[in-house]
């Protein structure tokens, strides 16, 4: 199942300056705000909280920042109230684009989604234009560093990974499995290997691909991934543009 571009995406985060860290930071606060709020502080009786707590850690988020956002949600914090609302639409040359939002104001991030998609080349659709495209799975990065690739497959396998592949140009091993297997598979692999585990994410897979050959689509489709990155209400951004 390799080629799928959750990778690239991840890379990019890691690649942020200190101000766009910080960027990423606020974003995955407001998603541990969200879990615990509408599932409770304890993250083992919140498998919400839970998966967002492992997301947070994946980022580099410190435990310290991660423990206080838990608590002023428990509290209530500022009361902000915010929907989780998936749009879809197409960049450049018909590439599938889905984007996760937390937003306080819905016109709002639908008019500023709009006119991104609009801008640079692309068009916004209806639910479900695009996600018949797409398996929602969880995705898990080990590096290879944490072991012998049939070991780390074994031990995936094991704990019900549905399916193991070697990223040997990235130097990680990607587990992907069904959303209801994730966090059992995630957390024997933390147990198991620890800070090896690099990222673990519910991702949308592409099932067919669209690959970009003019120069000017590739710069607009660039760009509005960069452009959605940056918005304050997008959480997360999956394509199905080849790498």
């Amino acid at each position: 199942m390799s080629g799928h571009s959750k990778w690239s995406t991840i890379k990019r985060k890691k690649e942020k300056t200190d101000a766009q860290r910080a960027k990423i930071f606020t974003k995955i606060g407001r998603e541990l705000a969200i879990a615990v709020r509408s599932g409770g502080p304890d993250p083992a009786a919140n498998n919400k909280l839970r998966d967002c707590i492992a997301k947070a850690k994946s980022n580099n988020v410190p435990s310290d920042n991660i423990d206080r956002i838990i608590k002023k949600a428990a509290g209530e914090g500022d009361g902000a109230s915010y929907e989780e609302i998936t749009y879809e639409g197409y960049g450049p040359s018909g590439v599938a684009v889905i984007v996760a939002t937390l937003t306080d104001n819905r016109n709002r991030t639908a008019g500023d989604l709009r006119h991104y998609f609009d801008k640079f080349g692309g068009n916004m659709g209806q639910p479900g234009s695009v996600s018949f495209m797409f398996n929602r799975k969880g995705v898990i990065l080990v590096n290879v560093s944490a072991g012998a690739e049939d070991t780390v497959m074994e031990a995936a396998l094991e704990a019900g990974a549905e399916d193991f592949t070697l990223l040997d140009e990235d130097g990680v091993y990607e587990i992907v499995t069904e959303v209801s297997g994730f966090a059992a598979v995630r957390e024997a692999l933390e147990q198991a290997y620890g800070d090896k585990v690099e990222s673990a994410e519910l991702s949308y897979i592409p099932t067919t691909y669209s690959s970009l050959t003019d120069e000017d689509d590739i710069t607009k489709m660039t760009r509005l991934l960069d452009t959605l990155d940056d918005n304050d209400d997008v959480q997360d951004v999956w394509h199905n543009l080849q790498d």
